[in-house]
């Protein structure tokens, strides 16, 4: 019986995570898509705008 025991646990563990690959690639895409792109988009504009002080646009 201990080697049930050992083998529960990473078991367990294994069938966590492929539940969280399959719902991170669920979640990619869909109707949300284009507002998710655009927060990113406009995250980095605003990131490289901080990052050169000294252009002016």
């Amino acid at each position: 019986m201990d080697y049930v025991s050992a083998l529960v646990p990473p078991v367990v563990m294994a069938a966590f995570f492929i539940g969280l690959v399959v719902t991170i690639v669920k979640s990619q895409g869909g109707p949300n898509k284009a507002k998710e792109d655009a927060a990113v988009d406009a995250a980095l504009s605003r990131a490289e705008s901080a990052q050169q002080p000294g252009t002016d646009a």
